[in-house]
């Protein structure tokens, strides 16, 4: 398991613990448990790159303790 940071930069963070090998998209369903917030409203990004859901994490060679940027559509 690793452990990713969301952060909204509006006063929404958390910290989820989830498998390198989980889809985008299924990561998006635990940060919406956790923040409270529908998950088809969330964007994922890092440097400006947007996280397609059909893709796994490892694909983005995201890695135990990263930070993603999180908006809202």
């Amino acid at each position: 398991l690793i452990e990713l940071e969301v952060n909204d930069r509006l006063g929404k963070k958390a910290r989820v613990k989830c498998s390198p090998n989980d889809l985008v998209g299924d990561f998006k369903k635990l940060v919406a448990a956790q923040i409270g917030t529908d998950p088809h409203k969330i964007v994922l990004k890092k440097w400006y790159k947007e996280f397609k859901d059909h893709i796994t994490l490892a694909d983005y060679e995201l890695h135990d303790g990263m930070n993603i940027e999180l908006y809202y559509r």
